[in-house]
């Protein structure tokens, strides 16, 4: 059982990850047909059906012109209360 645990830990701590690199992508600008535009596209298509569930309830705060989505680390937060209670189990 315990293997289990481990298991489901590392796959939300690389999701985790996987999520934070989709992050740094969004600060740079990606051109398309880029290999950077292929993983950042790759990136999403695997996070954003868990970050949508977070957008649906986090709001997004506009500083001085600027949107500034807190989704992900709402995401990334739930994500590693998840891991440390798979570690605790």
């Amino acid at each position: 059982m315990r293997g289990i645990f481990n298991l489901l830990y590392l796959a939300v701590v690389v999701y985790a990850w996987l999520i934070v690199g989709r992050a740094v992508l969004s600060w740079m600008r990606v051109k398309p047909g880029t290999t950077l535009f292929s993983v950042n596209a790759w990136l999403v298509r695997l996070t954003e059906p868990y970050l949508v569930l977070f957008r649906k309830v986090v709001p997004t705060w506009r500083l001085r012109g600027v949107d500034i989505d807190w989704s992900s680390v709402v995401a990334l937060v739930v994500l590693f209360i998840v891991a440390r209670i798979l570690l605790i189990l």
